[in-house]
């Protein structure tokens, strides 16, 4: 389901009357299997109602609001200080969602015996100080270091975390992916890759390794996650518009409602309270 759902969403089984209210929605591909399954229930509810659900990262979210392309905008990182300043004087951040950025790997590298790393450790490994799986326990492979593009929020929030500044570069990475789609399927695809993925989206052949964090090796777990143990968190936001229309505004207590919530959790993610 996940992958299909990396794809632009059209919810639409007929061309619109002219009257018809349209709802544009794109950002983070983090939230958007959230928001393209709750949009399928609510346009149900509302058959004259056309919902456009698109990913394209954070960053695409965050500019396409601010250009008045589209009516809400998916977050899953904080914003910077410049969008702070021109976003939240005509919009506001609404948090749908908490989710872990978990460090993946290929399942071959974890049955090899690479349980767990340090966050200097993963730094190191992004920086290319750390080459070959076997400097930590692992098998004899070079690693297979997979970065995401700058706009991501997956990046931004990894990246500070681990590196100490969220547009850091990673002059250790391979390959650098989109969507966690796309990262999920170039993990899975090798027997020697790392890489930084909502938590939602592991599986059997791409797994979470523990952090390492005063002496307490961290999974990013529900139970981690809600306590804030887990190192490398975040919210998952919405961003509305202050003049939103009845209907973006109806489609934003839809998500809020218990039955929202009983998506997100469908999701994959734990629902913000």
């Amino acid at each position: 389901m996940l992958r299909l759902l990396a794809f632009t969403l059209l919810l639409a089984l007929s061309l619109p009357s002219p009257a018809a209210e349209q709802i544009r929605i794109a950002g983070s591909t983090t939230v958007l299997p959230i928001i393209a399954e709750a949009a399928k229930v609510f346009r149900k509810q509302h058959p004259s109602l056309t919902l456009t659900v698109s990913g394209g990262g954070s960053g695409v979210g965050i500019a396409s609001l601010k250009q008045g392309e589209i009516e809400i905008g998916m977050t899953s990182r904080p914003l910077t200080k410049k969008e702070q300043q021109h976003l939240h004087p005509i919009a506001q951040e609404i948090p749908i969602a908490l989710d872990a950025v978990a460090i993946a790997v290929s399942k071959a590298v974890y049955q090899g015996g690479v349980r767990q790393l340090t966050v200097q450790q993963v730094a190191d490994i992004y920086r290319g100080k750390i080459r070959n799986w076997r400097e930590l326990g692992g098998p004899d492979n070079p690693i297979l270091v997979i970065d995401k593009e700058p706009s991501r929020g997956t990046r931004h929030v990894f990246a500070k975390v681990v590196l100490g500044n969220e547009r850091a570069r990673a002059p250790g990475a391979t390959i650098i992916t989109g969507s966690n789609n796309e990262e999920q399927s170039a993990i899975s695809n090798s027997d020697k890759a790392i890489g930084m993925l909502s938590n939602a989206w592991l599986n059997d052949k791409v797994r979470a390794i523990a952090l390492v964090k005063n002496e307490l090796a961290l999974l990013p777990s529900n139970e981690n996650i809600i306590s804030g143990r887990y190192p490398i968190q975040r919210t998952l936001n919405i961003i509305v518009p202050n003049n939103s229309s009845t209907q973006a505004l109806g489609f934003v207590d839809f998500l809020k409602s218990e039955k929202g919530k009983q998506i997100i959790q469908q999701m994959g993610y734990l629902a913000s309270h």
